[in-house]
């Protein structure tokens, strides 16, 4: 297309725009449009302002919002929008490094790193980390605390001794300090880099090489940042750098969105941008274009509630809607049962699962959940789930490939040297690091020639199976496409066999493995030219939200954290109780607060056309059932005039110290067979009747108090134990 169609965009999107030259910061409130406002502004710079799309750069957080920012640039500008840099912060710096980390040298000259590194994932950190504390005679319990430190250093941008300096105060800082510095002398003998380092070590080659560094700023004369109240320290240093010379950056954000502060998100990169770029132009994007009416105005109830904040109020040309809904429940099983029912009420009506959303503080309590849709089967899923790459025979898979990528990933090879079993046990494997690391070379060096190396003859008899496969791979690799080689290797390497057995959790783990072939089949078929190492790199910057698919029919579970970016029909904000949502900890602070209210907000903006709050009276904390006071966002929102309420009028059993007690008491409360249908299911689903489930499988019923209050019978399924579950929607048949 010759020129863009601006009709599209409401007055305050083309202010933001047209304000192509110099330092702007844009305030987007939920759902007013930034990313057309950002691809528009992109496509306006090139059809009508000439801009090179070679000079341009498009920061944003995950894949999905790259993915869509292209497809819209590609709508927009056809083949043209090729040559548009698009990407996260990670996958900018990991192709950057690819390039020129060699540049970043030791004292003697020689650098650790080559462009074949690794890129460590969380599980792979911590594995790492494992090893060096072991190997500094340090106690296991520095874990945790030794890793949140370091990440939180290297998003300052401070090394061991620097970060050691300025929290001089900090509980086992000395040990913690000993522990960063070998952790990062490991990484580098590893030739790998954690997901912080990607960031760090970019800083570092732009701040140590000008030339480098004037090189991109040369590339990128206009660079876009989107969701800029979540940029941490080290990211805003990074953009800063690269706009240094033309000074044309354009930022997205709200603040009112900022929850990401515990992995070093930090909200005063507003007040810097301002302070750097002293001419820059602040903007607001109002308008709302996701909610309705009533929903945007119990958002703007609870956000002014907050201090550190650009005023502004969301407002919308969409209709008024439908009222809240707020339920107070009796516990958190009658919780699960209000929505369960609802869902089934709403899809009566012409909704889809995939148009729901049941979003809590915290992954612990999607238990209940889980198992009222069970009873009523319906269909879910939970995020932040266990994550298919981070599978067990899945991560065995990706340890192969990086033996090819990187043959110094010494975590990759203690992962596969032993796998599917060879006998090669752990005092084998060390003696392997051990010679490797003292001759420089990578373990598979060690492997292929261990006479070389005076390796011991037994040694060199148990590890002569994993060599000759080592061989074979090294040889196929060469000769074959990188799907081929995919699919050969988890032949020649076995897994197939290790799985054989018939069991469940095998055929589950035999159907993940085609599973990751047929990505991978599908990755190289649209990125023909790229390797393994790319393919690799992909996979291990996936984030959460990268794995949603709204074509899934199914509902979804998940924390307030985890569907950021994403919007549904259809929200269920639960547990709205105090020291569940707002978390409260004996160390909150105001600006603590200040983030669990924001972090509400985005519950609440997540809604296009309903949203559902629900509390309960009670719920079991602490392996005792607790009193709970409602979540004072609830008063914020004013929600008893801004709702219509509904609450379930049984209390729950007092003094019940027992969940299953509590559990097994909650059905006979106020539970009477008051009606024909009541006492027709009852005989129908006697207890001693025998039923069939597609699957749990055969079971008898041992229980029908619930038919009165929730059309529920309670069945003890012969290989899944008892469960409770719906007679009117689960899928159980009578077979006697």
């Amino acid at each position: 297309m010759s020129e863009i169609d601006l009709d599209k965009l409401n007055p305050a999107q083309l202010v933001a725009l047209k304000e192509t030259e110099g330092a702007v910061m844009v305030m987007a409130g939920a759902g007013s449009g930034k990313t057309r406002v950002t691809t528009y502004r992109i496509a306006y710079l090139i059809r009508e302002r000439n801009v090179d799309p070679y000079n341009i750069l498009a920061i944003t957080f995950t894949n999905k919002a790259t993915n869509e920012m292209r497809e819209r640039l590609y709508n927009l500008l056809g083949d043209t929008a090729r040559d548009i840099w698009i990407s996260t912060f990670h996958s900018m710096c990991v192709k950057i490094l690819r390039s020129h980390i060699s540049n970043l040298k030791n004292s003697d000259g020689t650098s650790n790193f080559d462009s074949n590194f690794s890129i460590y994932t969380d599980s792979d950190r911590d594995k790492a980390l494992k090893t060096v504390i072991k190997n500094l005679n340090l106690d296991d319990d520095l874990m945790s605390r030794a890793s949140y430190h370091i990440s939180r250093a290297k998003n300052l941008h401070l090394s061991p001794w620097e970060y050691q300096k300025e929290n001089a105060d900090e509980l086992d800082i000395d040990e913690i300090t000993t522990i960063y510095s070998a952790y990062q002398n490991y990484l580098a003998s590893n030739n790998a880099l954690d997901f912080d380092d990607l960031l760090f070590k970019t800083y570092d080659l732009f701040m140590k090489f000008p030339n480098v560094l004037e090189r991109y700023q040369n590339r990128f004369m206009y660079i876009h940042v989107d969701e800029f109240q979540d940029t941490n320290k080290i990211q805003y240093l990074l953009v800063r750098a690269l706009s240094g010379k033309y000074k044309n950056i354009f930022v997205v954000g709200d603040e009112d969105q900022c929850i990401y502060s515990w992995r070093g998100a930090n909200i005063s990169n507003v007040i810097d941008f301002k302070h750097d770029f002293p001419e820059c132009k602040v903007l607001k994007l109002e308008q709302n274009y996701r909610s309705t009416k009533l929903i945007l105005s119990l958002a703007n109830l609870l956000i002014k509630n907050n201090n550190a904040r650009h005023d502004k109020t969301l407002w919308t040309e969409n209709n008024v809607g439908e009222k809240i809904d707020y339920y107070v429940a009796r516990d958190e099983f009658d919780e699960a049962e209000y929505v369960a029912r609802k869902i089934r009420d709403l899809i009566s009506e012409g909704y889809k699962y995939s148009d729901f959303a049941i979003l809590t503080r915290l992954n612990a309590m999607t238990a209940p959940f889980e198992e009222k849709f069970l009873n009523y089967n319906i269909p879910y899923k939970v995020f932040a789930g266990k994550k298919f790459f981070e599978r067990l025979e899945i991560k065995n898979i990706l340890a192969y490939l990086k033996m090819i990528t990187n043959p110094y990933d010494s975590t990759s090879f203690t992962r596969i040297v032993n796998f599917p079993k060879r006998g090669i046990g752990e005092a084998t494997v060390k003696t392997i690091l051990d010679l490797a690391s003292f001759h420089g070379v990578s373990p598979y060096t060690i492997i292929l020639s261990p006479e070389e190396y005076l390796v011991d003859k037994t040694i060199i008899k148990k590890i002569q199976p994993f060599k000759s496969i080592v061989e074979t791979l090294y040889s196929l690799y060469d000769t074959v496409s990188a799907i081929d080689f995919i699919r050969e290797m988890i032949k020649i390497t076995g897994f197939y066999e290790e799985y054989s057995s018939k069991s469940e959790e095998d055929m589950a783990r035999l159907v993940n493995i085609d599973n990751f072939i047929l990505l991978a089949s599908q990755y190289f078929d649209t990125n023909k030219h790229d390797t393994i190492s790319e393919f690799l790199q992909s996979i291990t910057l996936t984030t959460d939200i990268d794995e949603y698919d709204d074509k899934d029919n199914a509902v979804s579970i998940a924390t307030v954290h985890a569907v950021k970016g994403l919007e549904f029909k259809v929200v269920f904000v639960v547990g709205l109780e105090e020291k569940m949502f707002p978390i409260i900890r004996s160390s909150s602070s105001a600006l603590d607060m200040e983030e669990e209210r924001r972090l509400m907000f985005v519950a609440i903006t997540r809604a296009r056309k309903r949203l559902f709050l629900t509390r309960s009276r009670s719920r079991f904390m602490y392996g005792r059932r607790e009193f709970m006071v409602p979540s004072r966002f609830l008063s914020e929102c004013n929600i008893e005039d801004n709702s219509v309420k509904r609450e379930n009028p049984h209390e729950f059993v007092k003094n019940t110290s027992s969940f299953s007690a509590f559990a097994k008491q909650r059905f006979n409360l106020g539970e009477k067979l008051n009606t024909k249908e009541d006492v027709d299911l009852a005989k129908k689903y006697a207890v001693g009747r025998h039923v069939s489930h597609p699957k749990f499988g055969e079971g008898v019923i041992t229980g029908n108090n619930g038919i009165a209050l929730t059309k529920c019978v309670t069945i003890d399924f012969n290989d899944f134990g008892q469960k409770t579950l719906s007679v009117e929607y689960a899928p159980i048949r009578l077979t006697d």
